[in-house]
This record gives C-alpha cells, sequence and structure tokens, in this order.
C-alpha cells in the first residue's frame, strides 16, 4: 500500500531536473561540478534540488576536501519500486478477477 512517504518521494521525484540527477547518480558518485556540466542547470539551482533530493532521503553525501560528492541511496529507490510492483500485482489480480464493486 502506498503510504503519504511514499507520495512524498513521488513527488520529489517527479521534477524532470532532480529525476536526471537520481539517473546520473544511479550511474557513479558526483559532485555538483560534475553535475553541473553533465545537466547545464545553474550551480545555485543544483544545489537547491540536492537540498530536496537530501532532505528526502534519496541522496547522501561524502564531503572530500572542498567538494561534497553526492550518491544515489538504492534503497530508498527499491522500496518505493518495491510498493509500485506490489501495486502493480494487485491491479492484475483484480483484472483477472473481475472484481469491482457494485453501485
Amino acid at each position: 500500500m502506498m503510504t503519504s512517504a511514499d507520495a512524498d518521494l513521488i513527488r520529489v521525484l517527479a521534477d524532470p531536473l532532480r529525476l536526471r540527477i537520481v539517473d546520473l547518480l544511479a550511474h557513479e558518485t558526483l559532485c555538483t561540478t560534475h553535475l553541473v556540466e553533465e545537466t547545464g542547470a545553474r550551480q545555485t539551482n543544483l544545489s537547491n534540488h540536492l537540498k530536496v533530493l537530501r532532505d528526502a532521503g534519496i541522496v547522501e553525501t561524502e564531503p572530500c576536501g572542498r567538494f561534497t560528492y553526492y550518491r544515489l541511496r538504492p534503497d530508498v529507490i527499491a522500496a518505493l519500486a518495491g510498493r509500485f510492483t506490489e501495486l502493480a500485482e494487485t491491479a492484475r489480480t483484480t483484472a483477472e478477477t473481475g472484481r469491482k464493486r457494485a453501485c
């Protein structure tokens, strides 16, 4: 069952730039400079989006000298994907049984 926390994660990931950041971080750990180069976003805009992703628990940081590296937390993405898998299975079962509520 989807929870309000799941809905919050979906809202965070609904932004195209944040989704692009997540996609990039799925492939490698990157610093802000790398993310600016890859996305073309301004550093301040990117930092704001990274803060949202950090606050949601989707990414974590790793300080490295004067740089901060970001890495995706795959467990968070996997848990959300699991909820969608459960939802799809429920819908499939419902469709197969023809279950519907009477008016």
